[in-house]
């Protein structure tokens, strides 16, 4: 592959990126008055993500749910719990269990810095 072409498909890849989070802020914004909209645009996040093959980072893949896809507000259509070691996301949409690994000493330690 030439230079050229790597150097191009790193642009494509930060330009979709920007558009997945842009996407993700649009979805944010219009949850409380139309949350089919919001679902609407992470599968559509999800969609540049597969075809650009782009790796959501953490803070927005708790965002959502992979099963229906909808987008994950917790209180409205979420339940978050945590259980020993691992942060614990049911959809109550479809009734989804997500489970992330988090260290109850980092968390504290990022508390008391701030």
């Amino acid at each position: 592959m030439s230079r050229f072409k790597k150097k191009s498909k790193n642009l494509a890849k930060d330009l979709a990126m920007e558009r997945i989070q842009g996407l993700f802020e649009l979805a944010e914004s219009e949850y409380s008055s139309n949350p089919e909209r919001s679902n609407e645009y992470v599968s559509l996040a999800r969609k540049i993500g597969m075809r650009f093959l782009v790796r959501f980072p953490r803070e927005l893949k708790v965002r959502f749910c992979k099963n229906c896809g909808s987008y994950l507000v917790p209180g409205n259509n979420c339940r978050i719990r945590l259980k020993g070691r691992y942060m614990v996301i049911t959809c109550l949409k479809c009734e989804n269990i997500k489970r992330y690994p988090y260290s109850s000493t980092q968390t504290l330690e990022t508390l008391s810095n701030e």
